[in-house]
C-alpha cells in the first residue's frame, strides 16, 4: 500500500548531500521536525522546521545528550495507523504523527581510530539516533526510516519518482538497511569495550560489500567485505576476483616477514617460487627459477620497489597480479602493456590478531600464526653455521606459508623444492625431492623446513640421501630421538623450535 510522506523528523551529524532532500520535502508541503545544528541547517535552506523542543515542552539537556528521546517524539514514530487505539492517544496526548525519520549516527568507529582518549569516544556512543532507527524500522509498515548518508540517493528517488509516496517494499528496504547500520555500530562499540578480544558472542562486522562476478567457482556467489583502498592503490588492470583476493592475502601475509630483497610467487596460496637477493633483479630471477611451470597465471610479490630491468623480466611471462610497495615510473609503462594485468601498489601491512572459519554450523576463532619459532634448539650433531642458519630461517619461514603436511627445501635463500597439501610428511618431502630434480637443482649443501614434528626418521634419512645437511621443525614426536640420533650418526644439523606450523 502506497504512503503519503507528511511529516518528517531529521537529526543528522553528517550534513553532507542533505540540502536538496531537505528542499524537496519543503516543495511537497512536508512538516519537518528537527533540532540543534539540523534545524539551523534547515533553515539556511530556506525550508520551514518545527523544533522538537516546541513538540515535546523540554529544551535539549545534558549537554545534548538528551533531545529527542521523549514520548511526543517516539509516539508519533511508534503509533500504528491501522490501530485505532494507538491514534487515540495521539489525539489525546497531541502527539504529532512522524512519517519519515532521517537520522544518523555519531561517528564512533572514526573517534575511536582518530584519538585514545576515553572520554571523547564515550562520547560519540549514540542514544537517541540507535533509538529513533529502531522504533522507525520497527514500524516500517507506517514510517520509512533513513539511517545513513549512503541512502539520500534512494530517498531523493521515491521523492522524485513517486512525489513522496512509498510502498511497503520501498519502506521495509530503508528499515533493512536501518538496523544493518546499528548492528554494525553495537558491534563497534562492544569491540572497543572488549579491547577487541573475544567475548562471549562472535561479532565481526565490516562494511563496504564489493560483489565479486562469482565466488571460488562460478556456480558461487561471493562478495569481499572490507576496503581494499586502504591497503593498495590499484594501478591497472580489471577487478580483483574471488580467488585474486585470497592469493594476495596469502601473498602479502608471506612477503611481510621479510626484511631482505626478496620476490615471492603465489598459486592457490602456496609458494611455488621465492628468493632473497642483493637486488630485486636477481630475486626475481630465482623465485622464477623455483618453479617456472607453476608461475604461469601466478600472483607475483615483492618487498622492494619494481625497476624497468624488473618488469621487462616479469613482463616474459603470464601473471594474474604483481604486488609491490611502489613502482619505477619506466616500469609501470611496461607492466601496463597488457590491460587485464592487476598492479596492485601496497601502502601498508595485512595485519591479523585473530583468524576464524564458519565450520559445523559455527565458527572457529584461533590468534593469527604470527610467530616463527619459540626456542633455537641444536640437537644435532652439531650448531648450524651462519649460511645454515640463515637458510633455516628462511626455510622455516616458508614453510610455514605452505598447506599441510610441509616441506621446504632452500639452499642461498632460495626455494628449490616444495611438498604442500599432502596426507604424510614423507610424500610432501619426495614431491619436494622431485620439484628441486625437475628444475635442475643440486641438494648438496640444501636445508629442509617442517612444518610439524618427524614421527619416524625416514624424512631426515631420505633428506641426508639426497644432500640436505640441515633440518629444522619444531619437535615434539614421543620418538623425537630417532630422528636426532640419525643427524648425529650422520654429521647433520637439526634445530627444534617448539613452535608448529600446520596450515589447513
Amino acid at each position: 500500500m502506497q504512503k503519503q510522506i507528511k511529516s518528517a523528523l531529521i537529526s543528522v551529524f553528517y550534513k553532507d548531500n542533505l540540502e536538496t532532500i531537505v528542499k524537496k520535502l519543503g516543495e511537497q508541503g512536508v512538516t519537518i521536525y528537527s533540532t540543534g545544528g539540523t534545524q539551523k541547517f534547515i533553515e539556511e535552506q530556506g525550508v520551514k522546521c518545527v523544533a522538537v523542543e516546541d513538540v515535546t515542552a523540554y529544551p535539549s539537556i545534558l549537554g545534548g545528550r538528551v533531545k529527542t528521546l521523549h514520548p511526543k517524539v517516539f509516539g508519533g514514530i511508534l503509533a500504528r495507523r491501522e490501530n485505532p487505539q494507538d491514534l487515540e492517544q495521539l489525539k489525546q496526548y497531541e502527539i504529532p504523527e512522524i512519517d519519515l525519520v532521517i537520522v544518523d549516527l555519531y561517528p564512533f568507529e572514526e573517534t575511536v581510530k582518530n584519538t585514545s582518549e576515553e572520554q571523547a569516544i564515550i562520547e560519540k556512543i549514540d542514544i537517541g539516533g540507535v533509538s529513533l532507527i529502531r522504533a522507525a524500522g520497527k514500524n516500517f509498515k507506517d514510517v520509512v526510516i533513513v539511517a545513513s548518508k549512503d541512502q539520500y540517493a534512494d530517498l531523493e528517488k521515491v521523492l522524485t519518482e513517486n512525489n513522496g509516496a512509498t510502498s511497503i517494499q520501498d519502506r521495509r528496504n530503508f528499515a533493512s538497511k536501518a538496523f544493518e547500520v546499528c548492528a554494525n555500530y553495537d558491534v563497534a562499540i562492544s569491540q572497543y569495550f572488549l579491547n577487541n578480544e573475544p567475548g562471549d558472542y562472535f561479532q565481526v562486522s565490516v562494511r563496504e560489500g564489493q560483489v565479486n562476478r562469482y565466488g571460488e567457482n562460478p556456480h558461487q556467489r561471493g562478495v569481499y567485505y572490507g576496503n581494499l583502498d586502504e591497503t593498495f592503490n590499484k594501478l591497472h588492470g580489471k577487478e580483483l576476483s574471488f580467488n585474486n583476493i585470497v592469493d594476495v592475502d596469502a601473498a602479502c601475509q608471506l612477503i611481510q616477514e621479510f626484511t631482505e630483497t626478496t620476490f615471492a610467487v603465489i598459486k592457490h596460496t602456496n609458494v611455488c617460487g621465492i628468493a632473497s637477493r642483493p637486488t630485486i633483479k636477481e630475486a626475481w630471477d630465482a623465485a622464477l627459477a623455483g618453479d617456472k611451470e607453476s608461475a604461469f597465471g601466478g600472483v607475483l610479490v615483492t618487498n622492494k620497489q619494481i625497476d624497468k630491468q624488473t618488469a621487462e623480466s616479469i613482463s616474459e611471462i603470464f601473471f594474474e597480479i604483481l604486488i609491490a610497495p611502489g613502482f619505477d615510473a619506466d616500469a609501470l609503462t611496461v607492466l601496463q602493456a597488457k590491460k587485464n594485468r592487476i598492479l596492485l601498489e601496497q601502502k601498508q601491512p595485512v595485519k591479523a590478531k585473530y583468524t576464524y572459519k564458519n565450520v559445523l554450523n559455527g565458527v572457529l576463532l584461533q590468534d593469527a600464526d604470527n610467530g616463527n619459532y619459540k626456542e633455537w634448539n641444536d640437537v644435532g650433531a652439531r650448531a648450524a653455521n651462519a649460511a645454515e642458519r640463515a637458510d633455516l630461517e628462511f626455510a622455516n619461514i616458508v614453510c610455514k606459508h605452505l598447506k599441510s603436511n610441509a616441506i621446504a627445501l632452500v639452499r642461498d635463500k632460495q626455494l628449490v623444492g616444495k611438498g604442500c597439501g599432502q596426507t604424510s610428511r614423507i610424500d610432501a618431502l619426495r614431491h619436494a625431492i622431485e620439484k628441486s630434480k625437475q628444475f635442475n637443482f643440486d641438494l648438496k649443501g640444501a636445508v629442509m623446513a617442517s612444518d610439524a614434528f618427524f614421527p619416524f626418521n625416514d624424512c631426515v634419512s631420505i633428506a641426508h640421501e639426497a644432500g640436505i645437511t640441515a633440518v629444522i621443525q619444531p619437535g615434539g614426536s614421543v620418538r623425537d630421538n630417532d630422528s636426532i640420533e640419525f643427524t648425529k650418526q650422520n654429521n647433520m644439523v637439526m634445530v627444534m623450535t617448539g613452535m608448529r606450523h600446520f596450515r589447513h
